[in-house]
Parts: C-alpha cells; sequence; structure tokens
C-alpha cells in the first residue's frame, strides 16, 4: 500500500507580479490525484491542471487494465493464446517494469495481477491460509513466462490465466509524464500526487522549496519527518495501516509474489529519486526484500535513497541521506 504524503504549501500574499499556485483534486487510475501548479495568473495555472488531467486521462486508457478496450488488457485476455501487438509506449513501460522484476528477483512482479486475494485484513481473517493455498495463490504468477518481441513489438504471456498490471507503477509513470510535459511547457512548477507517488519540479510561488510530510507509522496522526523536495520524485509504501497478526507476528498486506506471504519486519518505507516510476518499484520491492537486501539493492543505484522504518520503530537510511536534521522526534 502506497501511503499518502503531506505537501506542506507555504502560504502568502500575493504581489501583483507575483505568480500563482493552483491546486486541483480529482479520481483518475483507480485513486486520487493531488495536482499543484504554480503559474503566471489563476487562469494559466487552471489551463495547464486540465493539460495534466487529459494526459493522465490518456495513460489510464493505454494501460489500465480494468478497461476491457486498453492494449494491457488485450495482452491478458490472450494469455495462453497468442501474443499482442502493443504500442511503443506501452512496450517501452512493460519492458522497465520486467527489468524491475529481474533486478528484484521477484520482489516486484509485473504479473501480480493474476495473484488470488486469500489473504484478508478487513478484520475477517481468524487464521493463517494454508501452505497449499498459499502456493496455489501465486501459482499464475511468474515475469518468466512473459515474452516480449521488440521487433514485433509484442507481448506475450505463455501461461492461460497470467496478467500484467501496472497499478501503482502506472501512477508513478503518469506523474512523471506530466512533469515532463509541464517542463517542455515551460511552466516552471509544480507538483502532480498520484496516489502518494509525487512527482516534483520547481519552487513555490515565493521562491521556497517543496516541503512534504512523512507520516510516522507508530503514532497515528504525526509525522516523522518534514523533508524538502527539489525536482525529483518521492514515494512512501507501508504496512502499517493494513496487516493481520498470528501467533505474535505482523504480517502486511504487502504480498510477496515469489512466495504468496506477506512482507514482515518494515512498516514503511520512502525511496527519494528523480524517477516516480522507478521510486514506486522500489518502495514496494523493499518491503517485500528487507532492510538488508534493499540496502544492498539501492547502494547499486546512487540515484535513489530511502528511509526504512522497521515494525519496532527502528531508522535505517541510505548512507548519503542524512534524516537527523528533518526528524520531528
Amino acid at each position: 500500500m502506497k501511503i499518502r504524503l503531506i505537501i506542506l504549501l507555504v502560504l502568502f500574499h500575493l504581489t501583483s507580479n507575483a505568480q500563482v499556485l493552483s491546486k486541483r483534486t480529482t479520481m483518475l487510475m483507480g485513486g486520487r490525484f493531488d495536482i499543484t501548479i504554480v503559474g503566471r495568473d489563476s487562469a494559466d495555472a487552471e489551463m495547464n491542471i486540465d493539460t495534466v488531467i487529459r494526459e493522465i486521462t490518456r495513460i489510464e486508457h493505454l494501460i489500465s487494465d480494468w478497461i476491457p478496450e486498453t492494449q494491457v488488457s488485450q495482452v491478458n485476455a490472450n494469455a495462453g493464446i497468442r501474443p499482442v501487438r502493443v504500442n511503443d509506449e506501452v512496450f517501452a513501460l512493460t519492458e522497465r517494469a520486467m527489468y524491475l522484476s529481474g533486478l528484484t528477483n521477484g520482489a516486484f512482479d509485473i504479473s501480480f495481477a493474476a495473484m488470488d486475494r486469500i489473504w484478508k485484513f478487513d478484520g475477517s481473517m481468524t487464521s493463517m491460509p494454508s501452505p497449499e493455498a498459499i502456493a496455489r495463490s501465486v501459482e499464475k504468477v511468474g515475469y518468466q513466462d512473459i515474452v516480449l518481441d521488440k521487433i514485433n513489438s509484442t507481448v506475450f504471456l505463455k501461461n492461460k490465466g497470467m496478467k500484467i498490471g501496472f497499478g501503482a507503477l502506472g501512477e508513478g509513470y503518469a506523474a512523471d509524464k506530466c512533469r515532463e510535459m509541464m517542463l517542455a511547457k515551460g511552466v516552471r512548477a509544480g507538483i502532480v500526487n498520484g496516489s502518494g507517488d509525487m512527482s516534483a519540479w520547481g519552487k513555490q510561488p515565493d521562491g521556497s522549496d517543496w516541503v512534504i510530510g512523512i507520516n510516522d507509522p507508530l503514532r497515528k496522526g504525526e509525522l516523522f519527518a518534514v523533508i524538502p523536495l527539489k525536482q525529483g520524485a518521492v514515494v512512501t509504501s507501508g504496512s502499517y495501516e493494513k496487516f493481520v497478526v498470528f501467533g505474535g507476528k505482523r504480517y502486511s498486506h504487502i504480498i510477496n509474489p515469489a512466495t504468496g506471504y506477506p512482507a514482515t519486519g518494515l512498516s514503511s518505507v520512502t525511496v527519494f529519486g528523480p524517477s516516480a516510476e522507478t521510486a514506486n518499484g522500489f518502495s514496494t520491492s523493499l518491503m517485500v526484500m528487507g532492510k538488508d537486501a534493499g540496502l544492498k539493492l539501492l547502494k547499486r543505484h546512487p540515484e535513489y535513497s530511502c528511509i526504512m522504518i522497521t515494525d519496532g520503530g527502528k531508522v535505517f537510511t541510505s548512507k548519503k541521506l542524512n534524516i537527523s536534521r528533518y526528524r520531528q522526534r
């Protein structure tokens, strides 16, 4: 589960030559998007928010696996039957998701959409599923059984019942694409926040950095840290709102696609870096991989950094990230 990050905006009095900040919230891609744009005036900012919304809608109707007409849905409908030709944008996104799947040894898996939802986190579970049921729940999951043909731009799922889905990765992709679009148009500052996948650029109208608040997973309603965000992205994944406890052990609602078992040990992972798409993939994967393997992975990708908070409240960060000056406790 992605955790919503809090954008802390500075309030200021406008002068006649000041830029203005406009913000709008809308539901897209199955989640909430908060779009903040700094413009020459209100009309300019609102027009650019409209442009961002059109772009997110376009992406939704290209990659969503719950809309039957999309190319991704057609790939899923033809699992075990035939390859499906997709356009360059969908192929490139699939290719990056496949790379991430291999990089994390399946901690992230593009074919997770076929997983049976046998774990319930609504209070109705009274015992753990059996090992046999857990194994069956991931029988159709396995990125290794996806065939990409770059020459023909096709995607083929080898086995019937397989599915691919971009889920939150798609929201991060949309946030990144909108940032690129706004920068290309000369829009100097803004934030596109897709259900916690936050892509930012520029500064607030008063010249200060954007500032985000990271929730404290162990103290509901309190902030763990308040951090300035310059051009780049930040994503938080957390397990502290949805989990079950059996035998004194806490099981997260974030499931390991390779095993079918919930992630354990970490309550929250926040990843910073240049791309919201990649930061999203890393944040979810690190929840599954755990502290040691996760830090080792990010060490090979120094453009990304992270904050990890364990179930017991211990804090670990990438070496280059000094969190002490931003912590609220």
